[in-house]
C-alpha cells in the first residue's frame, strides 16, 4: 500500500480492520473484472463497490465500446449496479475499489454517490482525477463531500494487464509502440 489519504473528516470513517491483505484480496477480484473487459477487447479496468465489512455489493468492468455508451467506465457501471441493488442513488458507507485511478467523470459519480472511500491500483497520469491531474485533497477541498483513499494495491498486476492490452491492440493495428505512450515504459494506459 503506497498511500493513504485521510482528511480530518474521513479519518473517523476508515475501517482500520481493512488492512493491506484484505485490499489485495479485494483488488484481485477487481482485476478479474478487468480481465472480462480485456476479453471483450475493452480497456481492462475493473471496479467493485463493497460495504464497510468488505462484502461485495456490485461489480463492473469497462464496456463503452460494447454498449455504445461513453460513460460505461468500470467505476460508473459498478456505482449504477450498486444503486440499483440498494435502491438508492446515495451509497453512504460504501467503498469503490478500482484497478485504475478514476477519471473526472468517475470522480463526479463518486462524489454524487457519497461514497465513503476509494481504493485503486494504479495512478493514471493522463486522465487520473483524484491525485494525478487533480488532487482531491488540495484542489477540491471546497466540496461538501470528502472520502478517504488508498492507492497502489496490486499496481504491478494492473499495469501489466493494461500494457498487454495496448501491446495487443498495437500489434493488431500494425502500429509501432512509441516510448512513453502505453509502451513497456509507460506508467498507465487509460481508456
Amino acid at each position: 500500500m503506497k498511500s493513504l489519504y485521510l482528511d480530518s473528516d474521513s479519518k473517523d470513517n476508515y475501517n482500520k480492520k481493512l488492512d493491506l491483505f484484505f485490499w489485495e484480496q479485494i483488488m484481485a477480484k477487481a482485476l478479474a473484472e478487468a480481465k472480462k473487459a480485456f476479453e471483450k477487447e475493452e480497456v481492462p479496468v475493473g471496479a467493485l463497490i463493497i460495504d464497510q465489512e468488505g462484502q461485495i455489493i456490485s461489480s463492473g468492468h469497462n464496456c463503452p465500446v460494447d454498449t455504445n455508451d461513453p460513460t460505461a467506465h468500470a467505476e460508473i457501471v459498478a456505482i449504477r449496479n450498486a444503486g440499483s441493488k440498494q435502491k438508492n442513488y446515495r451509497l453512504n458507507g460504501k467503498i469503490l475499489v478500482s484497478t485504475l485511478e478514476p477519471c473526472i467523470m468517475c470522480l463526479g459519480a463518486i462524489i454524487q454517490a457519497r461514497l465513503q472511500g476509494l481504493v485503486f491500483s494504479l495512478r493514471d497520469p493522463k486522465y487520473g482525477s483524484v491525485c494525478s491531474r487533480i488532487s482531491v485533497s488540495e484542489d477540491l477541498d471546497w466540496l461538501n463531500h470528502h472520502f478517504w483513499m488508498v492507492e497502489g494495491i496490486l499496481a504491478d498486476q494492473s499495469r501489466n494487464l493494461l500494457q498487454a492490452f495496448f501491446a495487443l491492440r498495437r500489434k493488431k493495428n500494425g502500429e509501432v509502440p512509441k516510448p512513453g505512450h502505453n509502451g513497456p515504459d509507460s506508467k498507465s494506459g487509460r481508456r
